[in-house]
């Protein structure tokens, strides 16, 4: 169990705080604006140490103490495959200072729709979410799947927001970009009337 504990520690880790450090950037913007550095590290510091020390005070409540059945450990394995396989797609594709904010932060660089981009909006949250199910699967208790639920409510709300800030800086482009390309699947889900 332990070995499972620790890739589910790790990517929850890893995971969970993404949308706290989007929290503490997106809205307020203006202010990190000629603070870009600081605002990497204050962001960074703040919601990995936040949540890794909540995450290992509760291990004990979060993480499972028996094996689940290999199904669940296969295909949590899997999901994490999907989001390590998006995370070095996407970083290809965008680059390390794009990646972790470095053009909302300093109001540039051009709209990219390429790539994975060109099928999913948010190929990068989608990893999250896949990574952070996989872990779940993996060694997760209830009470996890719990925690998880809450704080999907909150990283959707999260998005949300950068798909407004995005929206105010690429105007009818983004709008038309986020009318035709679905959010988390390469698919809609549900048909669009037009």
């Amino acid at each position: 169990m332990r070995f499972l504990h620790a890739v589910a520690g790790f990517f929850l880790f890893f995971e969970m705080s993404i949308p706290f450090y989007w929290l503490i950037l997106h809205p307020f913007g203006s202010f990190w604006r000629n603070r870009v550095r600081v605002a990497f590290w204050f962001a960074g510091l703040t919601a990995w140490t936040c949540c890794g020390a909540l995450l290992w005070t509760f291990r004990h409540s979060l993480l499972r103490a028996t094996r689940p059945p290999w199904a669940a450990v296969g295909l949590g394995f899997a999901l994490i495959g999907v989001e390590v396989y998006l995370f070095a797609r996407v970083e290809r594709e965008l680059g390390s200072r794009r990646l972790v904010g470095h053009a909302e932060l300093t109001g540039t660089g051009e709209m990219f729709a390429g790539g994975l981009y060109a099928h999913v909006r948010h190929p990068r949250y989608a990893g999250m979410f896949c990574a952070v199910l996989g872990a779940a699967l993996i060694a997760g208790t209830p009470l996890l799947w719990l925690v998880l639920a809450i704080w999907w409510v909150f990283a959707l709300l999260v998005i949300r927001l950068e798909e407004r800030e995005l929206t105010a800086r690429f105007g009818a482009a983004y709008v038309a970009y986020r009318d035709r390309v679905p959010a988390f699947l390469p698919f809609h889900l549900f048909p669009r009337g037009k």
